[in-house]
């Protein structure tokens, strides 16, 4: 199918609903970092105007509620089963203290534990993104089966402030980043790339690094670094855990490519499935005899397959 015949059919096609990118900017503190976290707020708000998406910002007192208030009326207000992706990103701040995380807001501040109760009620697609210092702790305490989490640092100790943020803006939709060459970015390849790049400026400027980001998105709360991975696929995984992180966070895309656009939500979903057989297919290799793991591999990429072409009909 043509570029043109492939939006010709988007325009006909009936629409359903976008998804939803709800941004938080937290207290700058100073101009300097005031500047640089609405900017990275912009980046994201212009990505996701570019991707048809619906966005919701919360950063400011408004109407008489200070920003955590808001947050969570937005929350409420959302849908908790639609099939399109909810992406919440957070970008500012943080602090870790009594053993406890949170993420600096105008007025008070926002805690894992309260993002966590706030949350547990969506059955849709969720990815959080938490760029602050010290946001660590909301791997542990937001992890999810289906659920992608995203933080700055591994742990709440990591107090410095975080350019991983600054990093991840602008990786998003970088076509540089495109690792599997699908012509979109998604959520991993930005989480990679913006990694990198936090690894890269320490190294050049001779510093010690005082940030690690980590992705979970397998639901067992222990999250992975960009240096376990190769390409799109871990190499090395947490001690206890049982599969590994990655496949989830590489099925979010904020800006969705021509084709991946052509997809209604549920073959999408099915896409989604049959590429998780494929992942849990390809760790059982070595259990598996040449003959059967063959099998399985050419059944599942089949269907795959047939799922593309049927959605150029």
């Amino acid at each position: 199918m043509t570029t043109l015949a492939a939006w010709l059919c988007l325009l006909l096609a009936p629409q359903p609903a976008p998804p939803t990118l709800l941004l938080v900017t937290g207290a700058g503190g100073s101009d300097e970092f005031h500047t640089q976290f609405e900017a990275a707020t912009e980046s994201w708000r212009q990505h996701a105007d570019e991707a048809g998406m619906e966005v919701l910002q919360v950063g400011e007192e408004k109407d008489g509620k200070m920003p955590r208030d808001q947050l969570q009326g937005l929350l409420q207000s959302l849908s908790s089963e639609s099939p399109q992706p909810l992406w919440i990103v957070f970008i500012g701040h943080g602090t870790y203290a009594q053993k406890k995380a949170k993420f600096n807001l105008v007025g008070p501040d926002l805690s894992a534990q309260e993002l966590g109760s706030w949350i547990e009620r969506f059955q849709r697609p969720v990815a959080v993104i938490n760029c602050s210092s010290a946001s660590g702790p909301f791997v542990n305490e937001l992890s999810a089966p289906g659920r992608v989490v995203v933080t700055a640092t591994r742990s709440g100790n990591e107090q410095n402030y975080s350019r991983f943020g600054v990093y991840l803006a602008e990786s998003i939709n970088d076509p540089a980043v495109d690792l599997d060459k699908d012509g979109q970015i998604s959520l991993l390849e930005a989480f990679l790339a913006a990694s990198n790049r936090v690894q890269r400026f320490y190294s050049e400027d001779n510093r010690l690094v005082t940030e690690h980001a980590l992705i979970d998105d397998n639901g067992d709360g222990l999250g992975t670094p960009a240096s376990w991975f190769r390409g799109v696929y871990t190499f090395k995984r947490p001690r206890g855990a049982e599969s590994a992180d990655g496949l989830r966070a590489n099925q979010f895309h904020l800006v969705k490519s021509v084709q991946e656009q052509a997809l209604s939500p549920e073959i999408r979903k099915r896409r989604d499935a049959l590429e998780s057989e494929l992942s849990v297919i390809r760790e059982k290799r070595d259990a598996l005899s040449e003959q059967e793991y063959l099998v399985e591999l050419e059944r599942i990429c089949l269907e795959i397959a047939r799922l593309y072409r049927d959605s150029e009909k």
